[in-house]
């Protein structure tokens, strides 16, 4: 009896101490209908790894201008997660805060940090005064979506590879019997789409600290957006609306980005679906933004060990093994050299309708952010400014493209 008494007690020690030994920390991301799959697939093998680390998942963030005005009231009350996933063009504005912290300690203490795949090209993106402050976890660029049953069916057989093409086919399919041929994305995060159009004309939406909507580039993107407005009828959803309406089978061609893959897949009705190309304006797009996220640590934990648990989480979501499932899971591309070179070798060759955005990787440009503390206010006026064309309120382009560039000047630093 003494013997059991003794084994239950030492077991018990050996539970408390244990549970002493584990590390909390909490870490925050966007986009649960897209990541949830993302972080489950990954778990087990982190658990695995580090089994005295717990993560701790915190609401999701609705978008990335969400997470960003998330992280800033929560640095205001102190009440930060240990790892957060920002989008790539909400960076700089926490590390310019001071919220987001250098990476530089941590790495300099990897041995093989190059050989899992981290190499400059990827670090330059979340690379500020020459410190890395993020390591990337995916990248998107917008793909077409082509329910190609719907476009048979309203007498389409090629695919369009411009938008007066895209035009043409919402035309002819709208007269064939299609009720809704199009959705084409200008409420995703960012003027990611605004953007696409500008650097489909090789110009960039912020130059020296300027924004360019009084540029030629920006009044012919508002024109374009107009013309596939009004000429192809499009309804005005919701995008997440949009998603499942695709996903369903409703609606005939959808651009959007690639990231949204995996979840129309898992959600796709009986319906062949093929991705393509992003359309250019009369031609090839010079440039593409460049989507995703990275991930930031901004613990402010005094304790080592949650600082280095932090890392651990961190560096095993953009390694190449929990890089990988990046791509397996969304239809992001993980910018990790070790998993798109070894994990994946075969991957994307199975698996075409991904490789449509990997095809795309040598047009990647900046996804920019705009000036200043009013960034997310220059994104909101952009977004209400396009909001106008699909619902009608906007008829005149070159009227609305000077009211924008009045709008957003106000809200520029030293203006």
């Amino acid at each position: 009896m003494k013997t059991t008494v003794s084994a239950i007690v030492l077991s018990a020690i050996a539970t408390v101490a244990a549970a002493e030994d584990k590390v909390t920390i909490e870490f925050a991301y966007p986009y649960s209908h897209l990541f949830d799959v993302t972080y489950e697939a990954m778990m087990p093998a982190f658990q695995e790894a580090h089994p005295n680390i717990e993560v701790k998942f915190r609401s999701t963030y609705e978008s990335y201008e969400d997470g960003t005005n998330t992280i800033l009231r929560e640095a205001v009350s102190g009440n930060l997660p240990d790892v957060t996933m920002q989008g790539l063009n909400r960076q700089q504005i926490l590390v310019e805060k001071g919220i987001a912290q250098s990476l530089e300690p941590f790495i300099a203490k990897e041995a093989d940090f190059a050989k899992d795949g981290y190499h400059d090209a990827m670090l330059s993106l979340s690379t500020f005064d020459n410190s890395v402050h993020g390591l990337p976890f995916s990248v998107s660029l917008p793909v077409g979506y082509y329910n190609m049953d719907v476009l048979r069916a309203g007498g389409i057989e090629a695919l369009p590879t411009t938008w007066d093409e895209v035009i043409a086919a919402c035309e002819t399919m709208k007269a064939n019997g299609v009720k809704n041929p199009i959705f084409w994305g200008w409420n995703i995060t960012g003027n990611w789409f605004m953007q696409a159009l500008m650097w489909s004309q090789d110009k960039a939406i912020v130059e020296n600290a300027a924004v360019t909507l009084d540029s030629p580039e920006a009044l012919n993107a508002l024109t374009q957006m107009q013309e596939i407005f009004t000429k192809c009828e499009m309804q005005n959803l919701e995008w997440k609306a949009a998603l499942a309406s695709f996903s369903a089978g409703e609606i005939g061609m959808m651009f959007w980005s690639t990231s949204a893959l995996g979840a129309v897949e898992r959600s796709q009705g009986d319906f062949e679906l093929v991705t393509g190309p992003f359309p250019g304006m009369g031609e090839k797009p010079q440039g593409l933004p460049a989507g995703g996220n990275a991930a930031m640590l901004t613990s402010t934990s005094d304790d080592p060990r949650v600082q280095e648990a932090a890392w651990a989480w961190l560096k095993f979501i953009t390694s190449g093994d929990g890089a990988a499932e990046v791509a397996k899971t969304t239809g992001y591309m993980p910018p990790n050299k070790a998993a798109n070179e070894v994990i994946l070798a075969d991957f994307y060759t199975q698996n075409p309708n991904k490789q449509t955005a990997v095809d795309q990787l040598p047009l990647l440009r900046d996804w920019l952010a705009y000036p200043g503390d009013n960034g997310l206010a220059i994104t909101q006026v952009i977004y209400d400014g396009i909001e106008r064309i699909v619902t009608g309120d906007a008829t005149d382009m070159q009227e609305l493209q000077e009211e924008l560039v009045e709008e957003v000047n106000d809200l520029l630093p030293n203006s």
